[in-house]
């Protein structure tokens, strides 16, 4: 199969459209767009590697769909609504069965959220895939990673440390039954980006971030941008009872330097505690207040005794799964 006949069959299709956004999609040497009025453009862009950013377990639908909610989780991250992606693939044989599967994942989470898929490229290689996607956001309206301020309450959306749970599962160091281990690797192997809750925070959170590489680190960015430190509270850490059965050193390591999570750490002003509950009500979407920004740099973890932990002994690799 040529690669026209390969996007044909697997990826051009007349689908859904972005309001006035595609103006000309698949099958010409540029995508024409049209960002709406009174709208910025943003943009972000994630390559999935297999063997470091992704399992050769994992079924061609879960990886269509994570490859792409990746990316929405960067656009919730900025509070923004999805428009358009662009994917690149690159293939170590054209294998029939996994492009249906990968289609079928990506296409399944592109409608969900309104997504057009309108161009990309694919080439023989090691199985690599790279997307682009693009979205807007009213003007001066985007969440940044800058905007934390001293008093401000930490947040985050969902669960933490489940998708690195399951990676120990796969490394054999860590056994769980059937079921529990099920739960986990979907976590995994299926994050469901929080793009409604970005939305509904604009205007309300200071600063916002996913959590891709870990909470401790990614909090750090925002940290860095935003000249400020935190305390964090590690009781107050949202947890699975899978993950919360587990031992401390495990729990630890999953919630705080875990990984592929993809869940929104934002900030907001202690008076605005109600509207962010209701703003998360709206988006059907669970947040939990994990701590506060300080004015001292650095980031500092407390246990359940408000006693503080000492970070360099944890271990802050990570392994995006």
């Amino acid at each position: 199969m040529g690669e026209f006949d390969l996007i044909a069959r697997y990826f051009a299709r007349p689908g859904p459209t972005a309001g006035a956004t595609v103006a000309l999609g698949i099958g010409d040497d540029c995508a024409v767009l049209t960002p709406a009025p009174g709208h910025q453009w943003l943009v972000s862009t994630d390559m999935l590697v297999e063997g470091r950013h992704f399992l050769s377990t994992v079924s061609p639908r879960r990886l269509g769909h994570k490859a792409l909610a990746v990316n929405l989780s960067d656009l919730a991250a900025s509070g923004g609504s999805p428009r358009v992606c662009f994917l690149s693939l690159a293939l170590p044989k054209v294998d029939e069965a996994f492009l249906a599967g990968f289609s079928e994942g990506l296409f399944a989470l592109a409608d969900a959220h309104g997504v057009v898929l309108a161009g990309g490229d694919t080439t023989a290689g090691p199985l690599n895939i790279n997307i682009t996607i693009m979205g807007e956001v009213p003007h001066g309206q985007a969440l940044l990673r800058s905007g934390a301020r001293v008093d401000d309450d930490l947040w985050v959306s969902g669960l933490l440390g489940d998708a690195r749970l399951a990676l120990e599962v796969f490394r054999g160091t860590v056994s769980l039954p059937g079921e529990a281990f099920d739960a986990v690797r979907q976590a995994m192997e299926l994050p469901q980006p929080r793009v409604a809750l970005g939305r509904a925070l604009r205007g309300l959170a200071s600063s916002a971030i996913d959590v891709s590489d870990g909470l401790a680190g990614d909090l750090g960015h925002i940290l860095h941008r935003s000249q400020v430190g935190a305390r964090l509270h590690l009781a107050d850490l949202p947890r699975s009872s899978v993950l919360g059965g587990m031992p401390e050193d495990l729990q630890r390591l999953c919630l705080l330097t875990g990984g592929d999570d993809y869940e929104l750490v934002f900030t907001a002003a202690a008076q605005d505690r109600s509207r962010v509950l209701e703003a998360a009500r709206e988006a059907a979407t669970p947040v939990y207040r994990i701590g506060r920004i300080e004015r001292e740099p650095g980031l500092r973890v407390v246990d359940g005794e408000g006693r503080l932990l000492d970070l360099t002994l944890q271990s802050f690799d990570h392994f995006k799964s």
